[in-house]
C-alpha cells in the first residue's frame, strides 16, 4: 500500500496520531490538534481520513475507558465518609494518652484500609490506561507513516 500513498498522506495521517500527545500540553488537545488535522484533510486523501477515525476513536474510548474507572471507585469514597467524621478520625480526643506512651499497632486502627484497596485498583487501572494509551499512539504513529494501516485495540466506533 506504500506505492499508492504520497509521502505527505503518510507524514499527515503520522501526524495526526502523534498530535493526539498534545494532551499533556493542551486540554483536550488529544481530541483538539487530530480533529483539526482530520477535518481539513479527510475529503483529499482517503488514508488520512481512515486514521483520523482511528486516532479520535481511540482518544474517545480512552477517555470514555477512564471516566469509568473513575466512577467505579466512588462508592468506595461515600461510604468513608461517615468515619471521617465520627469524631476519632482526624480530632484531638487521643492526646490525653501521650503520657502514657502506649504504643502498639493495629489494624483497627488503620481506617483508610477500606478505600485504600479500590483506590489503589483505580490507580492502577489509570497508569494502565495512559500506557496503553501512549504504546499504541506510538505504534500507530510509526506503522502510518510507513505507510501501513493501523487499528487500534479497545477502541468502540464512535466516528463512522
Amino acid at each position: 500500500m506504500t506505492e499508492s500513498l504520497t509521502k505527505h498522506e503518510r507524514n499527515l495521517s503520522a501526524i495526526i496520531h502523534a498530535s493526539t500527545f498534545s494532551k499533556y500540553f493542551v486540554p483536550f488537545g488529544n481530541f483538539i490538534f487530530p480533529l483539526i488535522l482530520w477535518t481539513a484533510n479527510k475529503k483529499e486523501y482517503s488514508f488520512v481520513d481512515y486514521n483520523g477515525k482511528q486516532a479520535l476513536n481511540f482518544q474517545i474510548s480512552m477517555l470514555l475507558y477512564s471516566v469509568v474507572a473513575g466512577l467505579i471507585s466512588i462508592p468506595f469514597f461515600v461510604g468513608f465518609l461517615p468515619d471521617l467524621f465520627d469524631g476519632n478520625f482526624f480530632s484531638l480526643n487521643r492526646l490525653n494518652n501521650l503520657n502514657n506512651l502506649d504504643i502498639h499497632i493495629s489494624s483497627d486502627d488503620f481506617r483508610f484500609g477500606r478505600w485504600l484497596w479500590p483506590a489503589g485498583i483505580t490507580g492502577v487501572l489509570q497508569a494502565g490506561l495512559v500506557i496503553v494509551n501512549v504504546v499504541y499512539t506510538i505504534l500507530a504513529t510509526i506503522r502510518t507513516n510507513e505507510g501501513q494501516t493501523f487499528k487500534y485495540p479497545f477502541t468502540i466506533k464512535f466516528i463512522k
